[in-house]
């Protein structure tokens, strides 16, 4: 009886009561096991860390075969399903399944945004394609963040600015697909030997650590953390929020530091505006652990400001990084960098040690985490998913990250740009930056200028400026033979606006009243060569690209709406239907934002398609 106890009742093989089936899904190769751990190395296999790890795969072997992520989820001890949707969820990443062939070594990236698309992104395109040949894989991208140097490519991770089919080839042909090291002020600004037709631009002379130190740099956070001001006057200083909060930080009874950031008038860089003193002091009144995440992910079309910054003065940044850190009493500190701009990661890298090396006082840790192509990642809570190795979907709120943040911890989550003026004014003082402005408004902007200007670049104006002052003071004027038509006040989100109201002032909340906002501060201009609808259907095109899916008014309402717009003749109540629809419904900025450029078209460029 025993011996036919485990016989199936249709007959067949018999199995001890101990048999377990072989676990399901798809097993490891010892192989590919061998290959991603030596990648790895002693590296932690946190959760947290997994778009790291994907990124040394995909450096490694120029794509995600499936052999491989099978191997890092069993090293990670993650389910495959957890892998893959990440895995598939960035642009940067090129996951190959089984029996597809794996792309080129060799990836050219041209980039088709409204910028690039002005100066003739498309003809470079099709023009490299048949160029190159089948041997590179030639692939339109979304912007890459160097606006001001349009049209670009990248050449694996080399951009090539300006870029045009000659000196494409030339790259290509010499092998030169990374970014090439920058020069150092200390060093004498000398470049590194290469063939790359704009090394200068790509990699300028940057203010190294012992440039900045030589020239007084640390010196500001030195003196805080020896009891030169309070916790208190710092963020009053620089923030600008009216504060008066008596009962914040017990510990910091004078108040002063508080003070000196209350007047500065310093708002949020990144395109929200919020008080950066309001947000410092919510922070700080949660419980610890309290932790800080930078936003440098930079992905708004027009947008390359902190670019720009970071390519030449990273300390001050860093600095100002460190202020905050101490003001609000972080320990943990995250940097969330764009996976395009890898000279400047690179850079960091090496200044961060070099810093943690001489630092008198102990930092508080520095993680330094690379983006993979997602521009929903600009978004606060999308990123922080993101640096804990999820897909970058934005959170629905209540709570605020502020308060639930990182690894559920209260977070202060900083633009780049914001933090770069802190050093500037707690020594110059609140009232250097405040005394800047124009038209009843107060402080600096960094305008990121692009499109037909003569000179586009980062031009740091007044608050409150015109366009058209901005154009004629800081650009040069417009191109030779271009007349002003239309500007984008804030990137590819900030709506669109005819030449004939190019006196309002640039500046949070003035632009509200006309179906734009100055986000953060991305500056496009078009010429009369331009037409504001072929504008607004760029930007719907990279909307919908780069909609994260999540909720159902931003997925389909940027892919129905550019429908419509692509057609001769626009259904206009059927676009402003669906545009109310995003923007009441939409989970984040990017669905509430998107219809801005072809609400503005409707109403300030009827001429154009009526």
């Amino acid at each position: 009886m025993n011996d036919r106890a485990n016989v199936p009742a249709g007959g067949g093989e018999i199995r001890p009561l101990n048999f377990r089936p072989r676990p399901k899904g798809r097993q490891a190769e010892p192989a590919a096991v061998a290959e991603v751990q030596a990648l790895l190395g002693d590296a932690p296999r946190r959760r947290d860390l997994l778009i790291e790890h994907l990124h040394k795969i995909q450096d490694r072997y120029g794509h995600l075969a499936d052999r491989h992520l099978v191997a890092l989820a069993q090293e990670m001890q993650l389910s495959m399903a957890e892998v893959y949707e990440v895995a598939t969820f960035y642009h940067h990443f090129d996951v190959v399944r089984d029996g597809e062939a794996a792309p080129p070594a060799v990836t050219v990236r041209v980039c088709d945004s409204i910028s690039c698309e002005l100066a003739g992104a498309k003809p470079l395109l099709e023009k490299l394609a048949k160029a190159l040949g089948s041997g590179v894989r030639v692939i339109s991208a979304p912007c890459i963040g160097r606006c001001e140097t349009a049209p670009n490519a990248v050449i694996g991770q080399n951009p090539c600015p300006h870029a045009t089919v000659e000196k494409v080839e030339r790259l290509v042909a010499a092998g030169e697909t990374r970014h090439p090291p920058a020069p150092t002020a200390s060093a004498g600004g000398v470049a590194a030997s290469g063939t790359h037709p704009h090394a200068d631009i790509v990699s300028p002379t940057y203010v190294d650590l012992d440039a900045y130190l030589a020239a007084g740099g640390y010196q500001t956070l030195l003196g805080l953390t020896r009891g030169h001001s309070t916790r208190r006057e710092v963020i009053e200083e620089v923030a600008g929020s009216g504060l008066r909060g008596d009962d914040f930080l017990a510990d910091d009874p004078r108040g002063h530091v508080q003070k000196k950031m209350e007047h500065s008038g310093l708002r949020g860089l990144g395109g929200a505006g919020f008080p950066v003193g309001r947000k410092w002091q919510v922070v700080a009144q949660q419980p610890g652990p309290r932790y800080m995440a930078v936003n440098i992910d930079e992905g708004e079309p027009g947008t390359f400001k902190d670019r720009w910054y970071l390519e030449r003065d990273p300390h001050r940044f860093i600095e100002g990084m460190l202020i905050a850190a101490w003001a609000v009493q972080i320990t943990e500190i995250w940097i969330y960098l764009r996976d395009e701009y890898h000279g400047i990661r690179a850079m960091l890298e090496r200044e961060l040690a070099a810093l943690a090396r001489i630092s008198p006082e102990p930092l508080p840790p520095i993680h330094l985490r690379r983006g993979a192509g997602a521009y929903i990642c600009g978004e606060e809570s999308a990123m922080i998913e993101s640096i804990e190795g999820k897909r970058g979907m934005p959170r629905l709120r209540p709570p605020y990250v502020a308060e639930v943040g990182l690894f559920g911890r209260p977070t202060l989550e900083h633009n780049m740009e914001t933090l770069y003026w802190v050093r500037d004014i707690l020594e110059k003082g609140p009232e250097w930056f405040a005394q800047h402005g124009r038209n009843g408004r107060k402080g600096l902007r960094s305008f990121s200028v692009s499109g037909r200007v003569a000179k586009p670049g980062v031009h740091v104006a007044p608050a409150g400026i015109t366009v058209r002052e901005l154009i004629d003071e800081y650009c040069g004027g417009m191109l030779p033979g271009h007349t002003f038509y239309a500007y984008l006040p804030g990137g590819a989100s900030g709506g669109i606006l005819p030449a004939s109201m190019g006196d309002i002032p640039l500046d949070f909340d003035t632009l509200n009243q006309y179906g734009c906002f100055i986000g953060s501060a991305a500056i496009v201009i078009l010429s009369d060569k331009d037409r504001a609808t072929d504008a607004a259907r760029n930007l719907m095109r990279f909307f919908r690209d780069e909609s994260c899916g999540q909720c159902t008014p931003c997925r389909v309402g940027t892919a129905k709406a550019l429908a419509l717009m692509e057609r001769e003749k626009w259904n206009e109540p059927l676009l402003k239907e669906l545009s109310a629809t995003m923007m009441d419904a939409s989970i984040c900025g990017l669905g509430q934002a998107a219809p801005n450029p072809l609400l503005c078209v409707m109403k300030y460029f009827p001429q154009e398609f009526r």
